[in-house]
């Protein structure tokens, strides 16, 4: 593994290649040494075989470049490998296989513990992370009131940290990352441990911190929190990147893989008299012809294929989201359609859904019998700016956008 610090070959700061670490599950460790070389002298096969079994890949040939200024996001179920990417870049873990360039002073609050000594004050901790980050104690002192003030302290600096609960700790913690300027900011999904209010505040203050030029990396299972901040997405699965692109592509593409449900696709029919073939938004082609990124009027276009005319039709469609809750759904009587293909339009003035994936089901009938009924592939990724709850358990189904003023009962003019 090798760090380097110093001058940037364009403008990526974080230069990752080849990166595989690999864990041992911890018997042989736990024998001790003259245990397990007993085992080897007296088996060399099994205890070889054993090795292999006992170590396992928590992240293989992982390779990214993250630029400065830029917001990176990265997701994954757990143990997808996302806080051991971020340890090797903390230099807190050093990878089995490829290296890591870092250009910058770096400034990290993965999980809690990392980085406080327990049995210094909140006060001495923060000078102490301040001087680890190369800043001078003036420096520090400039930064420290807003520090204690942003983690709402004052009463509690000038105690240990060891006598802190989880969420003093990670105030504190986030507040020193934050506010001591590191050029480059690795957060991992700690923030679940603050309440509502502070997780707000913490997503306002890597918001000024990404707008102030400085490279942050988060971790986060909280899809709307990476929507809101993210440039970019990587999606970790089994230690290995999946994707990577586009913040709304990529979460929208891991959502639907989460929620997909068994079986595959549905039946489509078992005579065939007629098909769906295709669909998109409007005449779009290419990258964008699944994803609808307005709020304003749009269209869907469905291709049918019949190869046998259609006297008494009945065409029905809905829409699901990825929870296969029903958002909307309506139908149409007594179609004909002769042999040939046929495009299907609809028209929306607007479809104010929440950032995410969903899928369209399409079907036919023609006197009572089913001709085709299709799940749409692939699904539709709804890619407008989110403003809803930043949580996703309070975010809701619709996407609307609201205006907050304060009013005075009395009729009094606000203060300021």
């Amino acid at each position: 593994m090798r760090f380097r610090m110093g001058e940037t070959m364009s403008t990526a700061v974080i230069h990752g290649e080849g990166l595989g670490k690999e864990y041992r599950r911890g018997m042989m460790a736990e024998l001790g040494l003259r245990h397990a070389l007993e085992r080897v002298v007296k088996s060399p096969l099994r205890a070889l075989r054993q090795k292999k079994e006992e170590t396992f890949w928590a992240l293989k040939d992982v390779s990214l470049e993250v630029h400065e200024g830029e917001v990176l996001g990265l997701i994954g179920r757990n143990g997808a490998g996302k806080t051991t990417l971020l340890k090797i870049l903390s230099r807190i873990t050093r990878p089995t296989e490829g290296f890591a360039e870092i250009h910058g002073r770096v400034g990290s609050l993965l999980e809690v513990g990392t980085g406080f000594h327990p049995e210094l004050t909140g006060r001495e901790n923060t000078f102490l992370s301040g001087a680890i980050l190369g800043m001078s104690k003036s420096e520090i002192e400039k930064k420290f009131d807003a520090i204690v003030a942003f983690a709402e302290l004052e009463k509690f600096i000038d105690t240990p940290v060891k006598h802190y609960s989880s969420g003093m700790y990670v105030r504190l913690a986030f507040a020193v990352a934050a506010h001591l300027e590191p050029e480059i900011l690795l957060v991992d999904e700690v923030l679940a441990v603050g309440d509502i209010n502070f997780q707000k505040k913490c997503l306002g203050k890597m918001g000024d911190v990404a707008k102030a030029g400085r490279t942050v990396v988060l971790v986060s299972h909280q899809l709307n929190q990476i929507r809101r901040l993210c440039h970019r997405v990587v999606w970790i699965d089994d230690g290995s990147i999946r994707q990577n692109g586009n913040t709304h592509e990529v979460v929208s593409a891991y959502e639907s893989a989460m929620t997909m449900r068994e079986g595959g696709e549905q039946a489509r029919g078992s005579r065939k008299e007629a098909a769906f073939v295709s669909w998109q938004v409007g005449d779009r082609a290419g990258e964008g012809s699944h994803v609808l990124d307005t709020t304003g009027p749009f269209s869907l276009r469905f291709l049918l294929q019949v190869p046998k005319p259609i006297r008494r039709g009945h065409h029905g469609i809905a829409l699901f989201n990825q929870e296969r809750q029903l958002i909307w759904g309506t139908a149409t009587d007594d179609i004909q359609l002769h042999i040939g293909e046929h495009e299907l339009w609809y028209s929306f003035p607007t479809l104010p859904l929440r950032p995410g994936a969903y899928t369209w089901l399409v079907s036919l009938y023609d006197g009572g019998e089913l001709l085709d009924a299709w799940e749409c592939t692939p699904d539709m990724v709804v890619a407008t700016e989110p403003l809803t709850h930043n949580r996703d358990e309070w975010a809701g189904l619709l996407n609307l956008p609201s205006v907050f003023t304060v009013r005075s009962s009395s009729g009094s003019r606000p203060s300021g």
